[in-house]
């Protein structure tokens, strides 16, 4: 166990951990919502400081992040836990197992050797990655700041729900984050993940203002969050803060405890993505349409095709000199490893 960062111990030993917008009040014995932070007499401790429960090399593009070192591999690991009960989580079994199976498990491991195996792997970044990274924040800022020092960059995969003591701790180690923007409604976060909007969205606008890459996902469910009107809500919330955030629209599969809805048709992926266009963003991508027009990247000025892809694979990158070789526009992103 490690003792946790970001808490307050409080009167009658309980203590407020303020690591996540749940801002939990937890008494003596007892866990977080996350499930992997406990109050011992006083003190709160991560459970799962040192067992990872999953580490990949994977495509930078399967974060997905697609204006962040196209092409190159990412050093992808987890713990169990998250702060969301998602109900169409695709990983629940390891993001929920500490409130399903009420069990914690993992590989035991240390920072360093994380941003040593990152190294020796031949990968520009760690990715914090398959659970919410908020809730191993302990681990997490631990290694960063190691791989930081060795030149690799660090990303969060996340759900944004982090708050903004936690955002301030790791600067300047975190580098990207793909943020989950899961709806633009209460009623969504409430039902579908037992949590809130509005800490989300801070999160997007504070990890730009820090000079954090940010690409945002929204995973389009069928009748819950693919209204023209949801959809156009999300595109200018991200035009506001920058219309250079890309937005990627992933089609749904029944998974976990929400099995009863048909996957998402690819033309509402395809129509949300022209939503986006049409409110003033940039840089709209479809995912989990393997071979589609949206998976690939076309200048924003002149519309030049600049990256093809293929699922989570680059085929080609014409963008040089972060520009791009037919009219010259600056194209926004991190293209360089230095």
């Amino acid at each position: 166990m490690k003792e946790a960062y970001l808490y307050e111990a409080l009167e009658h030993g309980r203590v407020r951990c303020h690591l996540c917008s749940h801002r939990c009040l937890i008494k003596s014995g007892a866990k977080g919502i996350c499930g992997v932070r406990e109050n011992r007499d006083g003190k709160l401790f991560s459970l799962v400081y040192d067992k990872v429960i999953a580490r990949h090399v994977d495509p930078i593009e399967k974060k997905p992040l697609f204006h962040f070192l196209p092409g190159t591999l990412s050093y992808s690991i987890a713990t169990v836990g998250c702060n969301f009960r998602c109900l169409f989580c695709q990983n629940a079994d390891i993001s929920q197992m500490p409130s399903d199976l009420h069990r914690i498990m993992g590989e035991k491991t240390t920072p360093q050797e994380i941003a040593l195996d990152a190294q020796r792997s031949g990968c520009a970044t760690i990715a914090y990655t398959y659970t919410e990274p908020t809730i191993y924040f302990e681990l997490a800022m631990d290694t960063a700041r190691i791989a930081a020092s060795k030149g690799i960059k660090n990303v969060f995969v996340s759900n944004g729900y982090m708050t903004k003591e936690c955002l301030e701790e790791i600067h300047p180690d975190l580098h990207a984050a793909n943020v989950d923007l899961k709806a633009f409604t209460d009623r969504f976060y409430k039902e579908m993940c037992k949590a809130k909007l509005q800490p989300v969205l801070d999160s997007i606008t504070t990890m730009k203002k820090q000079g954090v890459w940010v690409e945002v996902t929204t995973l389009l469910i069928p009748g819950q969050n693919d209204s023209p009107e949801e959809l156009k809500d999300i595109a200018r919330f991200l035009v506001d803060v920058d219309p250079d955030i890309p937005w990627h629209i992933s089609r749904f599969h029944p998974t976990y405890r929400l099995t009863d809805l048909p996957p998402t048709p690819p033309q509402s992926i395809r129509r949300a993505r022209d939503i986006g266009y049409e409110m003033g963003l940039h840089y709209v991508y479809t995912g989990n349409l393997p071979g589609d027009e949206g998976e690939n990247t076309n200048c924003h000025q002149c519309g030049h095709r600049l990256i093809e892809r293929f699922g989570f694979y680059v085929r080609s990158n014409k963008i040089t000199n972060q520009s791009c070789p037919s009219c010259g526009a600056k194209i926004p992103g991190v293209w360089e490893t230095h």
